[in-house]
């Protein structure tokens, strides 16, 4: 028999479109004989929208046209099942289809953060991928930096400011900035990826831009010190708490002093229309030595485990070409083309690729089904409530 698998991608985020892409490649690579794949587009508004048409990429030319003739749903338990309902229900549930394991393939705030994750969860629905807790803190700039930095992984020093600070003084911010972190500086947004709401300030004279672009797309920004001579090179992670393994490495090619979005998603390397982050330019494997090659996979494997991650995750490290210095960037939990491409060169083909990421997520569904989550007490049956003004 085959699995329900009900993929979820889109979502109210800056990397929604990216989404549909990361998900559409995904539903065509697996293996139909194995999986009865429901695509289940989330609107920009978080509503859901299911049926033929969200499973193919020129339907989202239109999505105006797209959700008209799609059925509108929402996730429901019902007894031991999961299933998707029609919206509005009326006064009689119209079931689409039950749910068998839910596939989040969002990206960003709202489907990636955690936040589907957690409906997920609530729904008991076995999902692919990190949890709640580790989605959350893999995408929180901040909070992995400090974990990480405890399990001794290298990461930069930062700052940390909220839109209400920075507006409180603009100047302290910028003062703060230079004595702790000092120009060139990164600064971000503390909760996107795809290289969104992100500018170098070169001094202090420029920093206030660069702070209000990031400011534009989160409530919260960190700002960091940017590494000369700099090479960026990633590495993909599969596996789980109890064991996980590394992908080859990849150097991206960017055009400026960071990998802009423009880089990662429009560069269309080797004429790949539509193929998200496999599009990018990039070297693979990198062209870097094998001690720096293999440090790099063991430290990308120790901070996945660290974060408490599962799946398929990408890693991004930050080298310095000339001193040698090497940093880890940040994590994408759910990485743009979910990283196949770092996978075929080490002999995992994409389909294969999605098996062991979706038997991860049975793996843990069986785990979690052996964890009591209630306590037998009689504790409320003497219980009584006094409310002011009345008698008990």
């Amino acid at each position: 028999m085959r699995i329900k698998l009900a993929v979820f991608f889109g979502g109210k985020s800056v990397e929604h479109e990216v989404s549909v892409i990361t998900a559409l490649q995904a539903i065509g690579a697996l293996d139909t004989s194995k999986y009865d794949v429901i695509p289940v587009y989330i609107d920009k508004n978080n509503c859901m929208y299911t049926g033929i048409m969200t499973g193919r990429i020129e339907s989202y030319a239109d999505l105006a046209l797209l959700k008209r003739q799609s059925i509108r749903v929402f996730p429901v338990r019902d007894g031991n099942k999961a299933l998707l309902v029609k919206y509005p229900a009326g006064f009689a549930k119209k079931v689409i289809s039950e749910i068998d394991i839910a596939f989040p393939l969002g990206h960003g705030t709202n489907v990636e953060d955690g936040a589907l994750q957690g409906l997920l969860e609530f729904l008991g629905v076995p999902y692919v991928g990190c949890d709640v807790h580790s989605a959350a803190v893999g995408m929180n700039k901040f909070t992995q930096k400090i974990l990480l930095k405890h399990e001794g992984i290298p990461v930069l020093d930062c700052v940390k400011f909220s839109a209400s600070e920075y507006f409180a003084d603009v100047e302290a911010v910028i003062k703060t900035i230079e004595d702790k972190i000092g120009f060139p500086a990164v600064i971000k947004p503390i909760n996107l990826g795809s290289s969104v709401g992100i500018k170098v300030a070169e001094s202090a004279n420029n920093c206030e831009e660069a702070l209000e672009h990031a400011f534009m797309f989160s409530g919260e920004i960190i700002a960091e010190r940017a590494v000369q001579n700099l090479r960026e090179i990633n590495v993909s992670v599969l596996g789980d708490r109890d064991g996980a393994e590394a992908s080859e490495c990849e150097e991206p090619i960017s055009k400026d002093e960071i990998l802009s979005y423009d880089d990662k998603y429009k560069s269309n390397s080797k004429g790949r229309k539509n193929a998200g982050m496999a599009s990018l330019s990039r070297k693979i494997p990198a062209d870097i030595p094998s001690e720096l090659r293999e440090k790099i996979r063991t430290l990308a494997v120790q901070s996945f485990r660290a974060l408490g991650c599962s799946g398929v995750a990408r890693i991004d490290f930050l080298y310095d070409d000339k001193n040698g210095e090497l940093f880890y960037n940040e994590i994408n939990t759910v990485p743009g083309s979910l990283a196949f491409y770092l996978w075929e060169p080490v002999g995992v083909k994409y389909p294969e690729l999605l098996d062991k990421i979706i038997n991860l997520a049975l793996k843990r569904e069986r785990e979690n089904k052996a964890v009591n989550f209630s306590f037998e007490t009689n504790i409320l049956s003497n219980v009584k409530l006094g409310v002011k003004g009345s008698k008990t």
